[in-house]
């Protein structure tokens, strides 16, 4: 089993910057996909951006060009950096870990952000 604990989400002025971590804690499958999720009210849940095992990052249209995610196998934590924030960027966000040996998904309990214009 696979815990996930995201940190840093909060409040932000549209414009501004906001970093979350995520810690993966219990048995880790070796080869996975860590990735970032976010729903806000109303809305499905969608992806934001993912980095697979090799370090390559893939990211929704929405984010692409103002959040960066990275991962650090060293300390289990994946990060999204998110820049020139936007208020259609306040959700809850959602950490996951995607195993690639069993296509089973991991996720954490959520952090909400908050961006005010």
């Amino acid at each position: 089993q696979v815990q996930l604990v995201e940190h840093g989400g909060g409040l932000a002025e549209a414009g501004g910057s906001l970093r979350l971590s995520c810690a993966a804690s219990g048995y880790i499958p070796t080869f996975n996909t860590l990735g970032w999720y976010r729903q806000a009210p109303g809305n499905q849940r969608e992806m934001v951006a993912f980095v697979d095992h090799n370090g390559t990052p893939t990211y929704s249209d929405s984010v692409k060009g103002r959040f960066s995610i990275s991962r650090s196998d060293a300390e289990n934590t994946v990060y999204l950096q998110m820049d020139s924030l936007e208020s259609e960027d306040t959700a809850v966000y959602y950490c996951s870990l995607r195993s690639l040996s069993n296509d089973e998904i991991f996720w954490g309990p959520g952090t909400q952000v908050t961006v005010s214009s």
